[in-house]
């Protein structure tokens, strides 16, 4: 197994209140956490009318998130939680395992509350991921994924194991993953979509989003129905082995334990091409910068109107940003640009042979 360390990280410094007993109290001096953290959540849900289809999805824009991904959610809590319950101090390093956007959004909280943080990622996750996680100064371990997100789970342990400074946010089995889901957005969907709704459809990476909506929307309208996106090159729920995809971020090649507390009636595939024909289709006929997970959703979500009728009521994530795609396939078929200068250049040429403009 290769892999290599990248990055700087910070040190937490805590500011202690004076009190005296000869003048009145102090006020509580504002965090400075308080400007990203009071971004996260409450993102507007808004609808997608396909009129070729003649159909209407209903999609969650958790790309407005600060870090620009729905994982802002869960970093915010986790990190929250464990203060808390006095599990982190001035010197301890925040260790996750990530596809890349849990990575961001941990390195963005740990910034604002002034904690180390160690993001662990598979080396084929996307150059701007990377970046990202290394701008707010954590330190990036890349390893090779022989096992999926399994190899950076058991790496992430060893490192808890051998360092007591450690504390590992759990993303894929930690019960707050879901619960922040049930808790926040979930009911922010249904306080936005005034009626019914039909059907709540996504990928998972963690499972916590699929289980935490889908719960809160059941408890709702029992009889909506709650289904699992996944690649159609690794659709582990339908029993097939997991292959390589082109869709970041969901299916890591590992089925994880808060999937299974998922109210799932059934499951949809995707495939990467699809993925990324729909997330083109949101860049330029929707206006939306969005990933390919985010395409996915919606390739789903429309597939699953169809289904069930045109006065149906899908709703759907955009999960992140299109700006951590910029290296992959998903922008590599844009068109060729053409240059100023070119373009001139060409233009005085023409200009310079008129008889051949004349047809001689």
């Amino acid at each position: 197994m290769g892999h290599h360390l990248d990055g700087g990280g910070g040190k937490t410094h805590h500011a202690r209140e004076m009190k005296s007993k000869s003048m009145p109290a102090a006020k509580k001096q504002p965090c400075r956490a308080e400007a990203v953290l009071g971004l996260i959540g409450d993102t507007p849900c808004v609808p997608l009318h396909f009129e070729p289809e003649g159909l209407t999805v209903w999609a969650k824009c958790e790309f407005l998130n600060p870090s620009g991904s729905v994982k802002d959610r869960f970093a915010a809590r986790v990190i929250e939680d464990a203060e808390r319950r006095g599990l982190l101090n001035a010197v301890s390093i925040i260790v996750e395992c990530t596809s890349g956007n849990t990575g961001v959004s941990l390195a963005m909280v740990g910034a604002a509350r002034g904690y180390r943080v160690r993001i662990l990622m598979s080396e084929g996750a996307s150059a701007e991921r990377r970046q990202l996680i290394r701008q707010f100064g954590a330190e990036l371990f890349l390893f090779e994924a022989t096992e999926g997100y399994r190899t950076g789970i058991e790496l992430a342990n060893q490192m808890a194991a051998s360092d007591s400074r450690v504390f590992l946010p759990r993303q894929f089995e930690n019960p707050i993953n879901a619960d922040d889901h049930e808790q926040g957005t979930g009911p922010e969907i249904l306080r936005q979509i005034r009626g019914r709704i039909d059907a709540f459809v996504a990928g998972y990476g963690t499972g916590g989003t699929l289980a935490g909506i889908g719960k809160a929307i059941k408890a709702r309208y029992p009889k909506a129905r709650v289904i699992a996106m996944e690649p159609a090159e690794a659709a582990m729920l339908l029993g097939e082995s997991p292959c390589c995809h082109l869709i970041e971020g969901i299916a890591g090649g590992y089925l994880p334990p808060l999937l299974k507390t998922a109210p799932l009636d059934g499951e949809l595939k995707v495939s990467s091409a699809e993925a990324m024909g729909m997330t083109r289709r949101l860049n330029r006929e929707f206006g939306l910068l969005v990933g390919t997970s985010s395409g996915a959703n919606v390739a789903a979500a429309l597939r699953l109107a169809q289904d069930l009728g045109p006065r149906s009521k899908v709703v759907t994530l955009l999960c992140d940003r299109a700006e951590r795609y910029f290296s992959t396939r998903l922008f590599q078929a844009a068109q060729p640009e053409e240059t100023f200068g070119s373009a001139v250049n060409r233009s005085v040429s023409a200009l310079s042979r008129p008889e051949e403009s004349m047809g001689r």
